[in-house]
């Protein structure tokens, strides 16, 4: 009889639980990758990583398609923490690490260097205090709240998590990755200590003990800590940011496999992603075990685009690497399993991380919440961090703070299909590494550049997204009405947010062109042979002067394979072939190396698009072209890699003066 009354109270106690927790307000949890882009799963189409359990979360929650973050980590952020756009919190680089600026610094700097034409806006080290983040909205609501993790949003102690509503945190380095991926954290990878990089309150685990399963373990601890309250979990992930260190024995499966699609091949990053699919696990199975899985809003996202560049064979800054330095060991595992590969291919989306392209701000998003979302969906709506905080509110049924401007909108109707997110266009403020804004309306997306760049020379350009997701035709001279309805756009956008717009330098001192092809040039580093040049209005001119004449360069040192994009004019038309030898090579080997064309006769230009299969890294590069019998006009030369479509070198001709 006392028996059956034991096991009547523990029912009765675990049917009081569950009615408790489903007439709770919901928890909600978000589970932050890093690094990882828009194709680095299964549920978006990677044949190549093994991702089971986001396979999991997709079956039962909606995915987004067209899911944007900032091209970099920390201006992501500070915009799912405050709701606003970057041009307005004013965290524009991931820049967390460095010392905060004093009060009266100077976000647009009154001069600039001499060589520079533009004075540009800079980053801020901090998420300002008086920001009333979406923790701190929860917490004041009776939410216990936690992040565990990633940071970078301040160095000092008044701009770590504890001060922006997080009442229990787990954060190491406020650097963009920690020094060490393996306990003991405070250590760099050569083990010596780095007191410096102790920041925060995280604590060693065993040796050998991986961040990413440690994080894991901790969020749990929170969860079970507070079943019975509603509570807000934060997990930002390192993974899957640099320094890649990898669990070894789940490398090595990896190296044995192919990608049947031949774009992913980094062992080392399957690994990585491995292990973070596995933490998404745990945390899916423990809210199941505490059934509180009905009752949690649960967001999986990234804060930018895959890595697509760093650690690759051509990266000028593994150059200075040597045996003392602190990542060595870490770069000889990495190159032992994934050679001169970087991180990630995000193709078909165009380049990667740190750049404005698709490739560094779309990013994979998965939402569930049962009951509300019907499982296996997916949505085609433009959202972004900024749209995470006004969405949480709705979900809670809490107010938006009077004291809190934010940028964002719910789009709570989308989760539950029930309507659409009101607005006019999205848009990303990125006024660093390739200086950019740009504008997402429907199908449209317009880039703004503030000045040309040797590699992306155009000011503006047009993508029809729907047709064109990898970002190939720009449309921009052929749609100029398109063009001056979205730059009205940004110019409200400007106005709006209070963003900083690059401004003239007045210091600046142009570079004096030099005839002798040594300096301003816009042909340098094309050397002709057997031929001559002439810059002519909005072209460069090439005519023979004697047998085989050719164009030569020496700036295309890039490892293969590459794509040739010219945009040639000839009234005569030709054969012309296009010939390389490798750094290696002593000389041009008589075949094997050349990838030939025909260039139909016509008057007006036309643009030949060869696929060039370099092997290792180009040292000199010929193009001959059909010019033996009259000259032919070249509007433009441009080297992409073929997998990324990263710009190598361009030359553009178009503004060309004689």
């Amino acid at each position: 009889m006392q028996r059956f009354l034991i096991i009547l109270l523990c029912i009765t106690t675990l049917s009081s639980a569950e009615t408790s927790a489903a007439d709770r307000a919901p928890n909600v949890v978000l589970f932050l990758v890093d690094d990882m882009g828009w194709m680095d799963s299964e549920p978006y189409g990677s044949r190549y990583y093994e991702t089971p359990n986001m396979s999991k979360l997709a079956k039962q929650s909606m995915r987004f398609t067209n899911a944007y973050a900032t091209p970099l980590c920390s201006p992501t952020r500070a915009s799912i923490l405050t709701g606003q756009y970057t041009s307005r919190h004013g965290i524009t680089s991931a820049t967390g690490h460095r010392p905060p600026q004093a009060e009266d610094f100077e976000y647009l700097p009154k001069m600039a260097p001499p060589n520079q034409r533009l004075r540009m806006p800079v980053s801020k080290n901090y998420l300002d205090p008086d920001q009333y983040t979406i923790a701190e909205a929860l917490h004041d609501a009776g939410y216990r709240t936690g992040h565990f993790g990633k940071w970078h949003l301040g160095l000092t102690a008044p701009h770590r998590p504890d001060k922006q509503g997080f009442e229990t945190v787990w954060h190491c380095a406020p650097d963009p990755g920690p020094p060490s991926y393996f306990s003991p954290y405070g250590v760099t990878p050569t083990g010596k200590p780095t007191a410096q990089h102790r920041v925060g309150n995280i604590t060693d685990g065993p040796d050998g003990e991986h961040i990413t399963d440690r994080l894991t373990s901790e969020a749990i601890d929170f969860m079970e800590t507070h079943r019975s309250e509603p509570f807000f979990l934060n997990l930002w992930h390192y993974s899957v940011h640099g320094p890649w260190q990898h669990k070894e024995e789940y490398t090595s499966e990896f190296a044995k496999k192919q990608d049947p699609r031949k774009e992913q091949r980094n062992p080392v990053m399957a690994s990585m992603l491995r292990n973070v699919d596995e933490s998404l696990g745990r945390i899916l199975d423990k809210l199941d075990e505490l059934k509180l899985a009905d009752n949690t809003l649960f967001i999986f996202y990234s804060d930018n685009g895959g890595n697509a560049h760093s650690w690759s064979s051509d990266d000028p800054k593994l150059k200075k690497i040597t045996g003392k330095h602190p990542l060595y060991k870490t770069i000889q595992s990495y190159r032992k399993w994934a050679g001169g590969e970087p991180p990630t291919n995000n193709a078909p989306l165009k380049e990667g991380k740190g750049r404005i392209y698709e490739g560094g701000q779309r990013v994979p998003l998965i939402v569930r919440w049962p009951g509300h979302i019907q499982p296996g969906t997916t949505s085609d709506a433009i959202v972004g961090p900024i749209d995470l905080y006004p969405t949480i509110l709705e979900v809670l049924k809490l107010n938006r703070p009077a004291n809190q401007i934010i940028d964002g909108g719910s789009f709570l109707p989308v989760l539950e299909q029930t309507g659409q997110l009101e607005r006019t266009a999205y848009f990303t403020w990125f006024p660093h590494l390739i200086p950019a804004v740009s504008v997402r309306q429907g199908d449209w997306k317009l880039i703004r550049r503030f000045e040309p760049h040797r590699l992306y020379p155009e000011i503006r350009e047009l993508y029809n997204l729907k047709a064109d997701i990898s970002e190939t035709n720009n449309l921009a001279s052929q749609r100029p009405d398109k063009v001056r309805e979205l730059d009205a756009l940004i110019d409200e956008f400007v106005k709006k947010t209070g963003a900083l717009y690059p401004q003239p330098n007045p210091a600046y001192k142009p570079r004096q062109a030099n005839t002798a092809n040594k300096g301003g040039d816009p042909e340098r580093g094309l050397v002709p042979k057997f031929s001559k040049i002439t810059l002519v209005d909005g072209a460069l001119r090439m005519e023979a002067d004697g047998r085989k004449p050719f164009l030569g360069t020496a700036q295309v040192k890039q490892t293969g394979p590459l794509t040739l994009t010219m945009r040639l004019r000839s009234t005569k038309g030709g054969a012309g072939n296009i010939t390389w030898k490798t750094a290696e090579q002593t000389e041009f080997p008589r075949q094997g190396q050349t990838v030939k064309f025909d260039l139909p006769a016509k008057a007006d230009w036309q643009e030949i698009k060869l696929n060039l299969p370099v092997t290792g890294k180009t040292g000199i590069v010929r193009l001959y072209l059909p010019v033996e019998s009259e000259p032919l006009d070249i509007q433009s030369i441009q080297f992409q890699t073929a997998k990324t479509k990263k710009n190598i070198r361009i030359w553009d001709f178009r503004g060309a003066k004689p």
